[in-house]
């Protein structure tokens, strides 16, 4: 079981490491061109902007933008991949296209002076709400446990969404957590799902039967057909039958109860 979860975890860090690398190589390029490549960023409405979408989260203005942005991506793409293995690579792309197109139709822009959008914090605030979010969406206690981990680290990146310093990308934080809920619950149906024990399709199998079989039994017995309300009976008959005794008759009795 040990040796299991290491190599998971091996397995979980492939693509995070991998994506994680290509963002440093591409911040070393940028230095030695002496370049920032802001150009390549999300210019919001502007045709120039749109490889935005795909490319500005590989741009980074200095070396503190890029190392604020790299742990996070590290840890939160290693719950992602270890706890959603299935559906991880179609989340993760989801979750980077969707937010870059959003960032491009409703960023903040300036006619006279460009406004690039930059930096793979889109990524980290995508990957923060679909972690939550899925494991809400599938009342999975394991996967809802890992919700409460997001909450621990990183709840706190969640006042970024705000307009609280205008040299931020407020709106790339902001339409990233909005597509990260987006993500999870159009994926809430696929990969690991709460555990369904016996006893509960056994109730399920039980009503069915019920809804099938009960107006059946009353038609054949001439009686008047049970009200069913939300799968349940709603109103039964009880019949006593008496041992006879001398000096009294048998007779049948009936009362009815409503439930």
């Amino acid at each position: 079981m040990k040796n299991y979860l290491v190599k998971q975890l091996y397995r979980s860090l492939f693509y995070p490491l991998l994506f994680l690398a290509l963002v440093w190589l591409v911040f070393y390029i940028q230095n030695l061109r002496a370049d920032h490549l802001t150009q390549l960023g999300v210019l919001p409405r502007e045709a120039r902007g749109l490889a935005g979408i795909l490319l500005s989260v590989f741009i980074h203005n200095d070396f503190s933008h890029i190392a604020s942005n790299s742990i996070p991506l590290l840890v939160l793409g290693l719950m992602l991949f270890f706890f959603y293995r299935k559906i991880a690579v179609p989340a993760f792309i989801w979750i980077w296209l969707i937010s870059g197109l959003w960032l491009w139709i409703g960023g903040r822009n300036n006619a006279q002076h460009p406004t690039y959008h930059i930096g793979a914090s889109t990524l980290v605030y995508g990957l923060a709400t679909f972690l939550f979010f899925s494991g809400v969406f599938r009342r999975h206690l394991q996967l809802m446990a890992a919700s409460a981990m997001v909450v621990f680290m990183y709840g706190g990146i969640m006042w970024g969404i705000f307009p609280l310093k205008t040299e931020i990308s407020w709106e790339g934080h902001l339409f990233g957590s909005l597509a990260g809920v987006l993500v999870a619950f159009n994926y809430r149906e696929e990969g690991p799902q709460r555990r369904r024990y016996d006893w509960e399709n056994e109730t399920d199998e039980l009503e069915l039967l019920q809804e099938e079989a009960l107006p059946d039994l009353a038609e054949e017995s001439g009686e008047a057909p049970i009200q069913l309300e939300d799968n349940r009976i709603t109103g039964y008959q009880i019949r006593y039958l008496y041992k006879e005794e001398k000096g009294e008759d048998k007779s049948p009795s009936s009362s009815d109860k409503s439930g």
